[in-house]
């Protein structure tokens, strides 16, 4: 299956030239004219890649990059007629892996797309471009059939349970504190005496570890949160 290309501009004629070269090259382009459509695109599907423009009404790509960063790691690359040596350093401490200035060859645009798609499938090898399959040492995360096994034993998680092991998965490496993991998983705002995360990853390193006092999989980071 071609890899899903999110498209954010709010310039239709930037957003068919970008498709058009995306498509190509077997890619899949998905375009967006601004931040809150792309926002409910990721929610919807998987997307492998995105390109986003700086400059947009109302939220900006700087704002959407973080954004998209909290539940997020594929690769983001800038597109921006900002040009400063500023604006650049911006964008790439603000969550970018690489940042093009307008007016931009499309052809480099490619090139560049190719680089981060190499890189980013060779630092998560559980990726599957499939988007339904993580595959993590011994366990197997089917997403679409809400489906775990480990070592080729059936795990039953509830679904919040598979909620969050799916959100730590998806971002290996991705530290989650408790609020980020309450709040992407129940959609709803959290409350510092609230210990229903802890409790569920309690419940889920019981089913999927080895040894529960001595996890392999979700980690704990003192201080902060969990990750895979």
């Amino acid at each position: 299956m071609a890899e899903n290309i999110l498209i954010i501009d709010d310039d239709e004629e930037i957003r068919n030239i970008i498709s058009i070269y995306m498509k190509k090259e077997g890619y899949n382009p998905v375009p967006a004219k601004d931040a809150l459509e792309a926002v409910g695109i990721l929610s919807e599907q998987q997307v492998d890649l995105i390109i986003l423009d700086i400059m947009m009404p109302g939220m900006d790509g700087i704002s959407a990059c973080l954004k998209i960063r909290e539940k997020n790691n594929m690769p983001i690359i800038i597109i921006s007629a900002k040009d400063s040596d500023a604006d650049i350093v911006y964008g790439l401490t603000s969550g970018a892996d690489d940042y093009i200035t307008k007016p931009f060859n499309p052809i480099e645009l490619v090139a560049r797309v190719k680089s981060q798609l190499r890189r980013y499938k060779s630092l998560n090898p559980g990726y599957n471009n499939h988007g339904d399959i993580i595959i993590i040492g011994d366990m197997v995360i089917d997403t679409l059939r809400h489906n775990v096994t480990v070592g080729g034993r059936d795990v039953r998680l509830t679904s919040k349970e598979f909620d969050i092991l799916k959100l730590l998965a998806a971002n290996q490496n991705v530290v989650f504190s408790v609020e980020k993991i309450y709040e992407a998983v129940w959609n709803e705002p959290f409350y510092r005496s609230d210990n229903t995360v802890m409790v569920h990853i309690m419940n889920i390193r019981e089913k999927i570890e080895p040894n529960p006092r001595k996890p392999i999989y979700i980690k704990t980071v003192w201080g902060i949160g969990y990750k895979i």
